[in-house]
């Protein structure tokens, strides 16, 4: 039924550029860490940015497994789900990285995106190279409807600012470091380039 595909274009890209949210797998090298499993979504934050490179954007949160697992090893899977539709899961394993504000590439990536990312607190960029491509049937993946998008994390950090941010980061016990101890998000934040 699952079927690999050498590139992200035609109906692919469709599909993963039409779907309101995704998820996000990592995982350390050590083989007693946690693995991490996190839900994205806010429509216009996810780009694909070539047939074989897609990015997201890295709000403010309470933890950065993620932006550690991928600082120690580049491992990363994200699939989509269709819950409308026509059943289909997609996922694209590959390798990731996290863009910082202090890269040089920071401004360019931002301009694949369809979002202010201002009022959610952007930490990061996060790149994935695409290794190996694959979509299954989705026929056990329930039927949901998508209403809107929350507006509660853009409420929420709207009142940040750079300085607000960093010590907001640091006074949680997993953004600076994983949950297993590795480096996380680098602290204090570079400042948002202009």
């Amino acid at each position: 039924m699952g079927k690999t595909y050498e590139r992200i274009d035609g109906r692919l890209r469709e599909f993963i550029e039409a779907q309101p949210m995704f998820f996000v797998a990592t995982a350390p090298l050590s083989g007693d860490g946690t693995v991490n499993l996190s839900p994205k979504g806010l429509r216009g934050t996810l780009a694909v940015l070539d047939e074989h490179t897609v990015a997201y954007l890295d709000f403010a949160g309470s933890n950065a497994e993620t932006v550690a697992h991928l600082r120690e090893n580049g491992r990363v899977t994200l699939m989509w789900c269709a819950f409308d539709g026509p059943p289909n899961i997609v996922r694209v394993h590959g390798r990731g990285e996290p863009v910082f504000r202090d890269d040089r590439r920071w401004p360019d990536l931002l301009r694949h995106f369809d979002v202010d990312p201002t009022p959610h607190g952007l930490r990061a960029v996060i790149v994935v190279r695409a290794q190996l491509i694959r979509d299954t049937c989705g026929y056990a993946v329930p039927l949901m409807s998508y209403d809107t998008d929350r507006d509660l994390h853009a409420r929420r950090f709207a009142r940040e600012d750079d300085a607000s941010l960093s010590a907001y980061f640091a006074g949680k016990e997993h953004v600076a470091s994983s949950i297993d101890g590795l480096p996380g998000l680098p602290l204090p934040l570079p400042p948002t380039p202009h």
